[in-house]
């Protein structure tokens, strides 16, 4: 089946990749030499994708889990025919290259994840898988298959450390998902030494245990061996496979076998050497014609004929299926209906609804309107509030199930979720304790590196959590979440403020969203029916003006707090102090409002300014300013009841009152320093 170009062809990969770690003096050359020979076939006789359309929707996934392999991804694409050049090879690693040290989504098509972190590629591939899965349920009619796909993955021994790779391979197992086929790159070496010294696992007992499928591959440079074992991967039909392939890192080069060539560059001698052992006498970044007619005629050929054939059974589908093919066309656009808005619920004041509750409220009333809006948590849904009322569990038995099961398994959850929305075709939301976001961390960050509108709903926000003590109060969190790059955090005040922040959060295309919700019940507060619309979108504005023309003070609070504020900013008032109050749910959003919207909330004269929030303060002092005074929690909580714990951490109106008066004495008024 394979003849003397296949090889060639395999060796033209290996080359590219040495050639371009070696120009750029940095890279990792060990996965490229060892693992060419399996992405090669793989991406010659099975992998379905287009190098004239690298986002068509029903194209395989390939993740490269493995990132720091990146150079042989490259010279696949290139191969292939995606937009790649040659030069841009030879710019790898390079600042504003199109070939960055670690694969990222969005620099140039092929690249379905941005990977590195080793571990996440996995779980970001299995949740692709369950969009497909999820999908397929949703719109694929008897023979008019639309959403039909497989998703592989190529990881390596360090892949399989990592905590979030057996989060993945428990919860992939338990949804059989047969279209998931993972190539393990098995080479017994990390990059300290042999995987011995740190591990013993069994990877078939291990997999085998999780539901998967297990091949083996003896040889990992046989290509008839990987073509056998991925063919029978491909014909499961109840649960994923896993097909170890026993390589040798570095294969060619002086090192091979050891961790010495698993990110080192080989040196003119060691590529001089590579050159003997693989019989290849072409200069530098030049490919024989034969390799290009080969990946022409087996890779691009085959998935632009692929693609043809699926625009036919759409374009039937689209005549039998016309609504749902307005749906489907509406969600790959990340467009919502018209009516989506309609009926998402307003709230009287003076009415109490944890904010947590409020959410449960908005996702009924939103998945009513949005038959692609779909999501989960890690085994809190009936505490966090996150399921979808009237619709079944995605499971094996039921893929339309739009109620996700986590189990107790946040990393995956986060990994999961960058999977569903970077497949495309969802929006997708996914729920815990706002103290566990912690475990998510990771996956949050490679969300807003991607830009992916991922909806986060972290409940119990606060140390008004309670009996339940310090491990399960949050404090940092909600600051640290802010200090992330391209992440929208909003922590509402009410039940209105938490619709418009759902009403937000779905409206975002190119950054994920963290809502921050109470346990405890909230007021519902005067106006926020009528403001919060706006001003959550804002990121804050003035709930409660001053009396007179310029505030003497301005108080300044997130979510629970808010209504503190008011009850403080009307004790003030008796005493006559005229201050105003500023909900601030958004740091961010505010942020990125014009200097005159931001001076009318914020006037700048008005140098008497108390923040207060349930959380660590440091942040704070961008919004009060050098003079003003920051009401938080700069230490662990405690066990007790919320009665008892929010007075002895300084959470009254009298502590609040004091903290102003405590400005009166020192900080002068706005009428002081003159208009």
């Amino acid at each position: 089946m394979f003849d003397e170009i296949d090889q060639l062809c395999v060796n033209a990969v290996r080359m590219l990749s040495c050639e371009s770690i070696e120009r750029a003096g940095s890279g990792h050359p060990g996965l490229p030499l060892g693992a060419a020979p399996m992405a090669y076939v793989l991406w010659r006789n099975y992998l379905n994708l287009n190098p004239g359309d690298p986002e068509w929707f029903n194209r395989d996934r390939f993740i490269l889990s493995a990132g720091h392999g990146s150079a042989m991804l490259y010279s696949l694409l290139h191969l292939a025919g995606f937009s790649l050049t040659i030069e841009d090879l030879k710019q790898f690693r390079r600042f504003r290259s199109k070939t960055p040290g670690h694969p990222e989504r969005g620099v140039i098509g092929g690249i379905d994840a941005a990977t590195g972190p080793l571990g996440q590629g996995l779980g970001m591939a299995v949740g692709m898988a369950m969009a497909e899965a999820h999908l397929g349920a949703m719109y694929n009619r008897g023979d008019l298959a639309v959403a039909d796909h497989h998703t592989f993955v190529l990881c390596g021994d360090g892949d399989l450390m990592e905590g979030v790779s057996h989060e993945a391979a428990s919860l992939a197992g338990h949804l059989k998902l047969n279209k998931l086929i993972v190539l393990y790159d098995s080479n017994a070496v990390s990059l300290d030494g042999p995987t011995s010294c740190s591990s013993s696992d069994d990877v078939r007992r291990r997999f085998e245990s999780y539901g998967w499928h297990y091949l083996s591959v003896a040889e990992g440079n046989d290509l008839n061996q990987i073509d056998a074992a991925i063919g029978e991967a491909m014909k499961q039909t109840d649960r994923p496979t896993i097909i170890e392939v026993r390589t040798v890192i570095g294969f060619g080069a002086p090192d091979q076998g050891t961790n010495k060539v698993h990110g080192t560059p080989l040196g003119p001698e060691g590529m001089a050497e590579l050159r003997d052992h693989l019989h290849w006498d072409a200069a530098d970044f030049t490919v024989p014609g034969a390799v290009y007619d080969r990946f022409r005629d087996k890779v691009s050929a085959r998935g632009a004929k692929a693609e043809a054939s699926w625009h036919r059974r759409v374009a039937e589908w689209e005549t039998d299926n016309p609504a749902l093919a307005r749906q489907l066309k509406q969600s790959l656009a990340c467009r919502l209906p018209e009516t989506w808005k309609n009926e998402l619920p307003k709230y009287t004041e003076g009415a109490l609804e944890a904010t947590r509750n409020a959410s449960h409220q908005v996702i009924q009333s939103l998945s009513s309107k949005i038959p692609f809006l779909w999501g989960g948590s890690a085994d809190l849904s009936s505490s966090d509030k996150t399921s979808i009322e009237g619709s079944g569990r995605f499971s094996a038995a039921d893929r339309i199930g739009r109620n996700i099961s986590f189990g107790v398994r946040e990393f995956i959850e986060g990994t999961a979720l960058n999977g569903i929305i970077l497949h495309g075709g969802s929006k997708v939301f996914g729920g815990t304790f706002f103290v566990f976001s912690d475990y998510m961390r990771a996956a949050i960050r490679l969300a807003a590196l991607q830009h992916l509108p991922v909806i986060y709903v972290f409940t119990h926000d606060s140390i008004a959590v309670g009996e339940d003590g310090p491990t399960h109060q949050p404090v940092e969190q909600l600051m640290n979440l802010r200090t992330m790059p391209n992440v929208s955090v909003i922590r509402p005040a009410d039940a209105n403020e938490t619709a418009a922040a759902w009403e937000a959060a779905l409206q975002s295309r190119t950054q994920p969203t963290v809502l921050v919700l109470s346990r405890q019940k909230l007021p519902v507060l005067q106006d926020t029916a009528d403001l919060a619309g706006e001003g959550v979108r804002r990121g804050g504005y003035v709930l409660s003006p001053q009396k007179g023309a310029v505030p003497e003070g301005i108080l300044i609070a997130t979510g629970s707090e808010v209504h503190l504020a008011v009850e403080a900013q009307r004790e003030l008032f008796r005493e006559g102090h005229d201050v105003s109050v500023v909900s601030m749910p958004s740091f961010d959003r505010f942020d990125r409002q014009s200097p005159a919207y931001r001076e009318a909330v914020l006037p700048s004269r008005v140098r008497r300014r108390v923040s207060v929030e349930m959380g660590a303060t440091l942040g704070w002092e961008h919004f009060t300013g050098s003079d003003g005074i920051c009401l938080g929690v700069n230490r662990f909580g405690a066990s007790g009841p919320a009665a008892d714990l929010l007075p002895a951490y300084g959470f009254t109106v009298d502590h609040v009152v004091g903290a102003y008066r405590q400005l009166v004495r020192e900080v002068p008024d706005a009428a002081s320093v003159g208009n």
